[in-house]
Parts: C-alpha cells; sequence; structure tokens
C-alpha cells in the first residue's frame, strides 16, 4: 500500500521535500496557510490542500519555523491531533525548542499517534536532491517504520535519542556552525592581511585539522564567491542561537563560548537584517582584510631588512 505524506509548510525546504517525496513515489500532499506557496507546488505537480481540507494521511511532515507554529498545527483546528488517524506519524523537521517538542511528544502519543522529531541540514538544495542530513529524536520503532522516506529524504540520518533529541542535536551543530563562521573568518581575514591567498589558505585550513564544513563548503560556495545565496538567513541561524543558549540555561550550564556566538551574530542587526544568507556575518571581517592588503601594508612573508635584524 502506497504512503500518504502531508507536507505542512511549503517554505524553501517543504517545497523540496515535498518534490523529493513525490519523485520517489510516495502519494504527497502539501499544505500552507498561502495560497501562492500551494500554487507553485500544484504547477510542479504536487497535489494541494489548504489547512482546513487536511484530511487522513499516513505521516504528516511539518517544515515550520518556530515550535509556536508547530504547536498552532497541532493543537488549533483543524489540529493535527483531532484529525490525524490512529498510528499516524507527525515528524517534525523544523528546528525547534527541545522542552516545546518533549512536551508536544507526550501530547502526540498520548492521542495514539507516533511522533519524530527530525531536523534537517543541507539547505534547499539538499532537500530538493534528496541529500539532506537529518537528526532523529523518537522511538526506534518509529524510525524503523520511517526508513524509507529517510532514505528518500537524506544523505545521512541519525538516530540520537529519544522525542526532543535530535532538536537538541540540531541546535548544537548549529552553534558549531555559527561558530565556525566566525573563526573561520578571523582565521582567513589575518592570512589575507599577512599576504596569503584566502583560497591558498583555505586548502592549507582543510588539509588540517581546523578544516569544517564551513571551510570546506560555506567559504568557496557563497562567501569567497560572494553569491550569498545559501538560503538559510541570518534571522534563521539567530533564532537557531538564542534557542542554543535557552536550552543550555535550561540545562544550568555556564554560559561560556555560547554566551559571546550569540552576542557576535547579534550584533550587527542594522547592517546585516535577518533577510540576509547567514554567510554575509563573515562579510565585514573579509572586506576589512581586503582594504588592510590593499593599502600594501608589510606583510608576514615579507623578509626583515638587514638594517631591521641588525
Amino acid at each position: 500500500m502506497t504512503t500518504t505524506i502531508t507536507v505542512i509548510g511549503l517554505g524553501n525546504m517543504g517545497r523540496g521535500m515535498a518534490l523529493t517525496l513525490h519523485r520517489a513515489g510516495f502519494t504527497v500532499q502539501g499544505s500552507d496557510i498561502d495560497a501562492a506557496a500551494r500554487q507553485r507546488l500544484a504547477d510542479e505537480g504536487v497535489t494541494t490542500l489548504a489547512p482546513e481540507a487536511l484530511g487522513a494521511s499516513d505521516i504528516y511532515l511539518l517544515s515550520l519555523p518556530t515550535s509556536a507554529h508547530v504547536e498552532r498545527v497541532l493543537k488549533e483546528s483543524p489540529g493535527l491531533l483531532a484529525l490525524a488517524p490512529a498510528g499516524s506519524v507527525i515528524m517534525d523537521t523544523s528546528t525547534s525548542d527541545p522542552g516545546v517538542t518533549r512536551r508536544l511528544a507526550a501530547e502526540v502519543e498520548a492521542k495514539g499517534l507516533e511522533w519524530l522529531d527530525a531536523p534537517v541540514s543541507g539547505g534547499p538544495a539538499g532537500a530538493i536532491s534528496g541529500q539532506l542530513g537529518m537528526l532523529l529524536g523518537g522511538s526506534a520503532a518509529t524510525v524503523a517504520r520511517l526508513q524509507p522516506v529517510l532514505d528518500a529524504l537524506s544523505a545521512k540520518a541519525t538516530h540520537v535519542g529519544g522525542p526532543g533529541s535530535g532538536h537538541v542535536v540540531k541546535l548544537a551543530n548549529n552553534y558549531l556552525c555559527a561558530a565556525h563562521l566566525l573563526t573561520t573568518a578571523e582565521a582567513v581575514a589575518m592570512a589575507s592581511r599577512a599576504g596569503v591567498d584566502p583560497e591558498a589558505c583555505l586548502q592549507g585550513l582543510n588539509s588540517g585539522s581546523g578544516r569544517s564544513a564551513v571551510s570546506e563548503v560555506n567559504f568557496p560556495r557563497w562567501i569567497l564567491s560572494e553569491t550569498f545565496d545559501s538560503g538559510f538567513t541570518m534571522g534563521l541561524m539567530r533564532k537557531d542561537l538564542r534557542l542554543a543558549r535557552q536550552t543550555a540555561g535550561d540545562l544550568e550550564m555556564p554560559e561560556g563560548l555560547l554566551g559571546a556566538v550569540v552576542e557576535a551574530w547579534h550584533a550587527d542587526a542594522e547592517s546585516l537584517p535577518d533577510g540576509e544568507d547567514f554567510n554575509a556575518i563573515t562579510r565585514s571581517l573579509l572586506d576589512a582584510a581586503h582594504r588592510y592588503a590593499a593599502t600594501d601594508q608589510p606583510s608576514a612573508t615579507t623578509a626583515p631588512s638587514e638594517e631591521s635584524s641588525s
């Protein structure tokens, strides 16, 4: 029997996942409060429904901005807690508050439904190509049941624990990504000021222990190319960092470096508004390094003169 999947939230990520699942042979329907988003997906060959027309489905895949949106979809008329048939699965691919996730998962399971938090990495390109990274929080039985869906959507799906665990690890991942963008930009800027070409610097970093997905992917694809069109915004990263700091606080952790990273990402809200691509956080450091190098400053590669070495 064909699995029916309802994708709720048809932004860049939800639309891409809906198209990927449709190509994989699942029966897919998409829903969004935005009629234009529904029409775009319908024009691409996927059935769409207005929120008030939702009905029975095997899986409800949520791709929404925040935990508050997830809770509204579950509870506000016609909420999924009321209309989803017993045994169906709520699969939340959003980056959500882990505490809220655990509460909602308990409510979902009390209604005879299954829960899986499955936040994703890989951006719109990964969503539409079926090459996402997914972090899974839920029971092993639910993960096994959804394996064909996970195989269609992801290059790698990692089960990290019970409900909420996927969202905890996703926040940890995004914190590291945000920190790596700052630290890698500082490293490349330092090298540039010393007369080292940024591309050569990255080649060196990527051959050593300092490499990361940021140095290997983000810098060549979106930063050095100056395209800044990854599909993930400053606003979304700022939201995720605030959630990470809130989660760490709820767990009574010392703030450590996390607080400094959160503040750094919020420092330039006027020059870097929420709608900007998140890779643009590197721009000011790299631009300043370029201006410095253009003034013919002595570089670290310049040999000392006889006079200065005497």
